[in-house]
């Protein structure tokens, strides 16, 4: 599925970026009470198939995207009942109304035995665990799920992302291991640079001349000074896109710089004011898409498939093959900015949130626990994602590849036998099972920004309850200022003469004591490791 990052890490809608944490009074919920040992002895097979030597059934709540068939009927659920000798009945619910449907099944306590692709929120998950209706999942991970536990070995920002100040994980995120997945590229129109006879942008410098040229020198040969020299998804997409060459991270899923493990929330920085006035530069010249702050996704898609655009950004070349162009375009590596920067933004490899929960009504929770973890192992997420070998899908040079036949036999045919089609699937997203997502061309362009990644991208961080209500309280404030005015100073609205009254009011905002919040939990996220 295709990702709007940017969108994500400028939300305003703070809560579900935050997570509220409690202690849960009562640790005898976790692993339903039982040791690794008794678990074995229930017939609960800590590694290989069956899980289970009895058959058991599990009910879980689950969310239908519109494209959706059945989850009954998707092969990866069948197949994988024979596999396990579990049979899991899904309560589905369209994703209109899904929110309602769950917090119903909470507040009248008639739970499911867990919840798949149920979009938990952070205060949700913790809310019902601290309630006693989730179970507390550590335990059972670190004896029932190898390929998580390695997983969160290998990216230690997985277990930050979950776990609360208290140490506990209620909810299973899914997992993006592949950088393809995580990044928007810079598709450029190389036709347009060779007809120019010009060389790909290395610095912020050269892309202003580049697309100077674009919008001046008629590289369609129309005869029209008609050509769109950039464009971006609508609002301020554009703003994470271009901060890197400012030196501008986003670190704890929020406009925040790591530095010396000190945090720094940049908004009224003056790198930020000079990413600033170099989007109002190129807004007030027409370089960059005047349409930005109105235009619909479908509008921002349609321009990637005419041509007729310079510069766009986007996770895959999905939107170019409709219009064949793809050919056109290449990826590039970002832009070098004035003070060298040359940083990528690239989203967590945790996502999805709450992605799988189990509820304390779960009379098998280690089984689940095996059940879910297959997911996050290549040969799972392999059947999750394509299906039957053979039927659905072929194998080339090691990895899985639908087949022409399968994507031929109906318009949206996966959609009908994966539940990953619509978001929000519980498994892992490797290099090994992102063919559809990852093809040759996206892999050349993600090479490109390779060198450029961070080491590691935190997720939004665990606070306590208390703290998470001061935080919402100034975040509701200050992100609605912040992107209210970097509009305005982007369009020529308002004039950077104001920067500085800009910057004293985000101060009245106490934008210094979130600063500090964020401090202290990443200063908690330390200790934890």
């Amino acid at each position: 599925m295709k990702r709007n990052w940017g969108t994500v890490l400028l939300s305003t809608l703070v809560v579900s970026g935050l997570t509220l944490t409690a202690c849960n009074s009562d640790p005898g919920k976790e692993n339903g009470g039982k040791s690794a040992a008794d678990a074995a002895k229930g017939g609960v097979a800590q590694t290989g198939f069956p899980i289970v030597k009895e058959p058991i059934k599990l009910k879980m709540f689950t969310r239908i995207a519109p494209s959706n068939g059945p989850f009954k009927d998707m092969p990866v659920f069948q197949e994988y009942e024979k596999m396990s000798n579990i049979q899991v009945e899904f309560i589905e619910a369209p994703t209109d109304g899904f929110a309602e449907k769950k917090n119903l099944l909470f507040a009248s306590n008639e739970l499911p035995d867990a919840l798949y692709r149920s979009q938990l929120t952070p205060l949700e998950a913790t809310r019902y665990g601290a309630g006693g209706q989730l179970i507390l999942l550590e335990k059972l991970i670190d004896s029932y799920a190898p390929n998580l536990k390695k997983l969160m070995e290998t990216y230690p920002e997985i277990r930050s992302a979950i776990t609360t100040p208290e140490g506990h994980i209620y909810a299973i995120p899914g997992i993006v291991s592949v950088g393809a997945a995580r990044t928007d590229k810079r598709w450029i129109n190389q036709a347009w640079l060779k007809k120019l006879n010009l060389k790909e942008p290395e610095t912020t410098d050269e892309l202003y001349e580049v697309l100077k040229a674009f919008r001046d020198k008629d590289p369609n040969g129309n005869g029209k000074q008609d050509e769109l020299p950039m464009t971006a998804r609508n609002g301020l997409s554009i703003v994470p896109i271009m901060a890197g060459s400012f030196g501008l991270d986003f670190q704890l899923g929020y406009n925040i710089n790591l530095e010396n493990d000190k945090v720094n929330i940049w908004m009224g920085s003056d790198r930020n004011k000079e990413l600033l006035v170099y989007l109002n530069k190129l807004y007030s010249e027409k370089l960059l898409d005047t349409e930005l702050f109105t235009q619909k996704e479908a509008q921002y898609l349609a321009k990637q498939g005419t041509g007729n655009t310079g510069l766009f950004f986007d996770q895959t070349n999905n939107p170019m093959l409709d219009g064949k162009v793809a050919d056109q375009y290449v990826g590039i590596a970002p832009f070098k900015g004035p003070h060298g920067d040359r940083l990528q933004l690239a989203a967590p490899v945790p996502r999805d949130f709450g992605a799988f929960a189990i509820t304390s009504v779960n009379k098998h929770p280690e089984a689940t626990m095996r059940w879910i973890d297959y997911f996050f192992g290549d040969e799972g997420s392999t059947l999750l994602r394509f299906g039957r070998l053979g039927e659905h899908y072929e194998m080339r040079n090691g990895i899985p590849y639908y087949t022409d036949a399968f994507l031929a036999s109906s318009n949206g045919a996966q959609a009908k036998i994966t539940p990953y089609a619509g978001g929000g699937a519980p498994h892992l997203i490797s290099e090994k099972v992102a063919s559809f997502i990852n093809p040759p061309q996206v892999q050349e362009a993600q090479k490109k920004l390779d060198p450029y990644m961070p080491k590691i991208r935190y997720a939004a961080p665990m606070f306590d309850e208390a703290t998470a209500q001061k935080v919402n309280v100034l975040r509701n404030d200050i992100d609605k200022y912040y992107e209210e005015q970097s509009t305005k100073f982007i369009a020529g609205a308002l004039s950077f003469e104001k920067w500085g009254e800009f910057q004293a009011t985000l101060k009245k905002m106490k934008i210094d004591e979130l600063q500090k919040l964020y401090q202290d939990a990443y200063d908690n996220l330390k200790k934890q490791k």
